[in-house]
């Protein structure tokens, strides 16, 4: 595997799904018992975006630079205020939005967010193969004795490591899409693992060149017996290219009940801040099921 997402970190992308995450998380730890996040492809832990890998890109300035040099509506703000203070915490505390868009800052992956938001008895298992990512994830969990960093397979991980003792938490899968497969892949071990524990929380990324891919994983997701599945993307380009990366989807099995309503707020903020010349787009339904009663899933949520 030649993927390194340093290369990716804080882009268009990275905000959507660490904006999702952090609200998934916010409903989780609302509840008082422990609970535990698998984070099966979990990258280096944070990126340095003046660093080498970060600069050739630029990615993170049509990202989170423009993210952080916004005004925000209050409402939406306030929903990414999770997000924005764990990205905040690892730049000293610093929220000015002064020459935030010309600034690298430093931009945590999503086991770095993962903690953020962590009470004592939650525990996180981050895994990462690619070696030189997997050494750095060790080194950056490695003071903390609620989370754990482990080298192997994301997919193998998937299989291995649900249901958690806890049974609460959230799976989140991140794969790098480098192989063809990987769509079918994703639908095929989200089922293996929700039949294994069908009341967590899994929450699933996926790229948007054109609509081959998303929409084949749409199907196989709706002939599935999972039956609470709520589907999110934002586009930043017209769909036209297919040579780069033109949006972003999540996949959410057992969203925490007011998440869609908070999604249907956030996502067009966040689609005017980062699509380009307005051409951007959200896209906000339901692949199986309706919006749960208020009280949650099952335990997960």
């Amino acid at each position: 595997m030649n993927y390194r997402h340093a290369y990716h970190a804080g882009s268009f992308a990275d905000v959507v799904k660490h904006a999702v995450l952090m609200r998934v998380l916010v409903h989780v730890a609302a509840k008082p018992q422990p609970y535990r996040i698998i984070d099966t492809h979990a990258g280096a832990g944070f990126y340095d975006l003046a660093g080498p890998a970060a600069s050739r890109t630029g990615e993170w300035r049509d990202g989170i630079g423009r993210l952080l040099a916004a005004e925000l509506p209050p409402d939406a703000r306030a929903l990414l205020e999770p997000y924005l203070a764990a990205v905040a915490a690892l730049n000293g505390g610093a929220k000015t939005k002064t020459n935030a868009a010309s600034r690298a800052p430093i931009y945590p992956g999503s086991p770095m967010l993962v903690r953020a938001l962590m009470r004592r008895d939650d525990r996180l298992v981050a895994c990462e193969l690619e070696p030189d990512s997997a050494r750095a994830l060790a080194r950056a969990l490695k003071s903390d004795a609620r989370a754990k960093a482990v080298a192997i397979d994301g997919w193998v991980a998937l299989k291995a490591y649900v249901p958690p003792k806890e049974r609460r938490g959230v799976v989140i899968v991140d794969p790098p899409f480098e192989d063809k497969n990987d769509f079918a892949r994703l639908a095929d071990g989200l089922a293996q693992a929700q039949r294994k524990w069908p009341t967590g929380i899994y929450l699933l990324w996926y790229p948007i060149k054109d609509r081959n891919g998303p929409d084949a994983l749409a199907r196989r997701l709706k002939r599935t017996d999972i039956d609470n599945i709520l589907r999110a993307e934002l586009t930043v380009f017209p769909l036209g290219q297919i040579d780069r990366l033109n949006g972003t989807g999540l996949i959410i099995v057992n969203p925490p009940w007011r998440l869609e309503a908070e999604l249907a707020k956030l996502l067009p903020v966040l689609a005017a801040v980062l699509a380009r010349e307005g051409r951007g787009g959200v896209r906000l339904d339901r692949l199986a099921g309706v919006l749960p009663p208020r009280g949650g899933v099952g335990t997960a949520g």
